[in-house]
């Protein structure tokens, strides 16, 4: 029977090594994996001097839909992180109209992502104070966990958990078997902080940073991990930025706790001088860090001490970026084109295996919200989600090749070392270098396994 789709002669990132290997795709999935080789089908794309990674498992975007698609929508934000390799995404719940809270408001939001995601998705369930009740309704839905925030959101209707409903809801989460994710910066450091801050008119860069200092960030994560050990809770901490909370999850985890933790690329590749140069693009909560946070967050990724990558796209218009004082601009990165690039970037830098980009943005987020049966890794029986990458061809960032909504990002002027050639999900090619976006790319609605 002939392949729907054989990409050969490429080099493939497996779970263990990178191996010359030809890939035959039938039906969506991986029908064949090995060195021999038979043209038998439908379409060819030959990978000759390129490396093949699994598409990339983005655990964390804003796509703002319903209701903020000025924003982001599915439809551009898919296109985005297909062009970016990524070939499944969970979008976040707390900047729709309505927030993703309830059962209906979740149903809804499926509707959307599968009629405009050029990708597979999955999506966040809230918790919030309000809608503790609701939680096992919207695991029953197929959330693929819940979303947080130890500090305000920023958005007026989701509102931030304080501690006795952060535990209430831990225990219920718990009970449901899945995993509460959380925005941890201390409420009440953040908001005298700033406040004192607003009240001496000191709106600078360096102000802002100092209003959310490691000691913010340090103390939400250990009264997290303090109520998890309590109420036996799961939990996944979004887009960590020091050393020091880095040091209390790993703890966590030697005292067996059910913990992991993300950073994002900006963390990585991006200090605090680089936000005072570029400017309020690259305000995000937590803020850029110093130096030695940046390379000392580096320095864990290469040992291993940080479970995966995430993009925390947090886009806008530009409008919400321009006000007079940068703690009323809005916080956010938006950059989920070039979560992966980032990755190859570090790897090839520090000269390490390609396979560690692999499970850092494959590997682990499928094995920790329960997708390992279909995603995660290139072999026989999985879906046929494929990035080829030109490991040696440079990328510069500039606004023309932005697919976002809205065409401002931290990384215009970057130059990539590598370059994202074929994007494929399910054995359908979605974004080619020569062609761009195939609008035909319908993604799907994913669950987690039982």
């Amino acid at each position: 029977m002939p392949y729907d789709l054989l990409i050969k002669n490429g080099d493939v990132v497996l779970s263990n090594e990178v191996k010359r290997l030809n890939v035959g795709v039938l039906n969506g999935k991986i029908a064949y994996l090995g060195e021999s080789l038979s043209e038998q089908a439908k379409q060819i794309i030959d990978a000759e001097g390129k490396t093949i990674f699994p598409g990339m498992i983005d655990v964390h975007v804003h796509f703002d839909e319903p209701g903020r698609a000025n924003w982001e929508g599915f439809e551009t934000g898919s296109a985005m992180l297909a062009a970016g390799g990524c070939t499944t995404f969970f979008d976040m719940p707390l900047n729709g109209v309505p927030s993703t809270v309830t059962k209906e408001a979740f149903i809804d939001k499926v509707a959307i992502g599968e009629a405009k995601s050029h990708i597979d998705f999955g999506l966040w369930g809230g918790l919030v104070p309000e809608n503790l009740d609701d939680l096992a309704d919207l695991a029953d839905a197929g959330a693929i966990g819940f979303k947080a925030f130890l500090s305000p959101s920023g958005n007026p209707y989701f509102h931030s958990v304080d501690d006795e409903s952060l535990l209430e809801g831990m225990k219920r989460i718990a009970k449901t078997g899945s995993v509460l994710a959380l925005h941890s910066e201390s409420a009440p450091l953040v908001t005298f902080l700033q406040k004192e801050k607003e009240v001496s008119g000191l709106t600078g860069y360096d102000d802002y940073a100092e209003s959310r200092p490691v000691q913010a960030e340090t103390e939400a994560v250990s009264r997290a991990l303090t109520y998890a050990e309590l109420t036996g809770c799961p939990l996944h901490f979004v887009h960590i930025s020091t050393v020091e909370a880095v040091a209390l999850i790993q703890a966590a985890k030697k005292r067996g706790q059910d913990v992991t933790l993300e950073t994002c690329p900006h963390y990585l590749l991006y200090s605090h001088e680089d936000f005072r140069r570029i400017g309020v693009v690259g305000k995000c909560a937590p803020p850029l860090r110093a130096e030695t946070e940046r390379s000392g967050l580096v320095d864990l990724l290469i040992r291993g001490q940080i479970d995966m990558l995430s993009s925390d796209h947090s886009p806008c218009e530009w409008i919400d970026k321009q006000t007079d004082s940068i703690f009323s601009a809005w916080g956010g990165i938006s950059g989920g084109q070039f979560s992966l690039l980032s990755a190859i970037e570090i790897a090839l830098a520090h000269h390490l295996p390609l396979t560690k980009v692999a499970d850092w943005t494959a590997k682990l987020p499928a094995e920790r919200f329960r997708l390992t049966s279909r995603k995660g890794e290139i072999r026989e029986g999985a879906d046929a989600d494929l990035v080829i990458v030109a490991l040696d061809v440079p990328e510069q960032v500039t606004k023309d090749k932005l697919y976002q909504k809205n065409k401002f990002s931290l990384y215009e002027g970057h130059v990539f070392p590598s370059s994202i050639q074929t994007t494929i999900n399910r054995g359908t090619v979605v974004f080619s270098k020569t062609d761009g976006i195939n609008g035909a790319a319908a993604g799907k609605w994913l669950c987690p396994e039982k």
